[in-house]
């Protein structure tokens, strides 16, 4: 009989209780709530971050977990291996994957490098920017390892900045500081982004979330196919996301309304950088209030799209949500001319695809306009889903020809 390797690594052991439901967690969904585990006096000492074995009820290994007893998700599963070690050669392998897949998809380094657990990082996002890489270390182990996430990230890309993003919702869920600052190496300032022939502006380090939304490329595309020789409108246009894509298809004309004008200045250099100023005109203010306006103007478009913000963040807001994007459809509609196109985007997880769809018909309909789906999209593949986690397959994208 061999003797226990004294070098393996020796980590907490934390239990769900017998209620859990195991069985989804051993199928592949990643997450035990604070509800499913035993909180024992123990458990709740365990500072936030730390690496545990997670056991089922009847104390048989599930695999290693990051814990924070600050957090609703009580344990997130980083790998089903009992034996691992979790440390920088462990995060190097992981972000290897995760390069490897975004090398075969994209010539040039401007993509998501990685999309949280479907990448196998729980709560981590990466997005690059060329030279630069900006950390979104959403949960408390990434925290704690993060001096070492981001030496593995410089090993595996080369990158020569990392940026640690701490903005948003979910680092507050999880007890987090919000203390973005420059971790290696000096921050670019704005960078430019080439994506679908467009050239996008990203403020990397005071813009929104890492500063450019890569997950709507495809949509961006398929926008553009519909506006070759057209007026086109983008409503939450961020620093142009549809309408430099449009431009870039052969739109003469585009309109970016957002409520933040540092975005709209944004979207102004980029159409600079196109050779396009003259194409694009910006308009600051509430969308709602914008998209009224325009009615009241009798203004008219070929392409409408809507990308709003998540209006239902969570399960409590469903219903708000909902209404919400019933109505947005409801302003946008009468903006389309007679068989022009109309796209609506949703980023809230809790809205699934049938109740958003469902809510876009409704506004439609309220408009009195008719209508055909001519398309369905969803976020790229440096987006992965995670098949055991619908929260990892958030966006939403449809797009409607609007006949009369």
């Amino acid at each position: 009989m061999s003797s226990p390797d004294p070098t393996a690594p020796h980590y907490p052991v934390v239990r769900l209780i017998p209620k859990a439901n195991a069985r989804a967690i051993r199928h592949g969904f990643p997450w035990a709530y604070a509800n499913e585990v035993v909180t024992d006096r123990r458990t709740r000492a365990l500072p936030a971050g730390t690496i545990a074995e997670l056991q089922d009820a009847e104390r048989s290994p599930m695999g290693l977990v990051a814990v924070n007893p600050n957090s609703k998700i009580f344990c997130r599963m980083l790998t089903r291996d009992t034996s691992a070690r979790i440390d920088r050669t462990w995060l190097t392998a992981r972000l290897q994957a995760a390069q490897d897949h975004r090398a075969r998809l994209f010539a040039d380094p401007f993509y998501r490098l990685v999309h949280a657990e479907a990448d196998g990082l729980a709560g981590v996002v990466i997005d690059r920017f060329g030279d630069t890489a900006v950390v979104q270390p959403n949960a408390a182990w990434a925290d704690v390892l993060f001096d070492d996430l981001a030496a593995a990230l410089v090993d595996v890309t080369g990158v020569s900045c990392v940026i640690k993003n701490a903005s948003g919702r979910a680092r507050s869920l999880e007890g987090l500081d919000d203390i973005t600052q420059v971790a290696i190496g000096s921050a670019p300032g704005i960078v430019a982004v080439p994506m679908n022939g467009a050239i996008y502006m990203a403020d990397l380090l005071e813009g929104q979330k890492t500063g450019l939304f890569f997950d709507q490329r495809p949509n961006h595309a398929f926008a553009q196919q519909l506006a070759n020789g057209g007026q086109v409108l983008d409503v939450f246009s961020h620093v142009g996301g549809f309408s430099l894509a449009m431009l870039a298809g052969g739109a003469t004309g585009a309109l970016a309304v957002d409520s933040a004008a540092p975005a709209l200045e944004l979207a102004a250099k980029g159409a600079a950088a196109m050779g396009r100023s003259d194409a694009l005109a910006t308009r600051r203010g509430d969308a709602f209030d914008v998209l009224t306006a325009l009615a009241g103007e009798g203004a008219q478009f070929d392409v409408v799209v809507c990308d709003p913000p998540a209006f239902a963040p969570a399960k409590p807001a469903l219903d708000r949500g909902l209404r919400a994007y019933e109505r947005l459809a409801r302003l946008a509609a009468p903006l389309v001319k007679p068989g022009g196109y109309l796209g609506l985007c949703s980023c809230s997880h809790a809205a699934d695809l049938t109740r958003f769809r469902a809510a876009c018909n409704a506004g439609i309909g309220k408009a009195g306009r008719h209508a055909q789906i001519v398309h369905t999209g969803f976020a790229g593949p440096d987006h992965p889903l995670m098949p055991g986690l619908a929260e990892s397959g958030y966006l939403k994208a449809l797009f409607y020809r609007l006949m009369a």
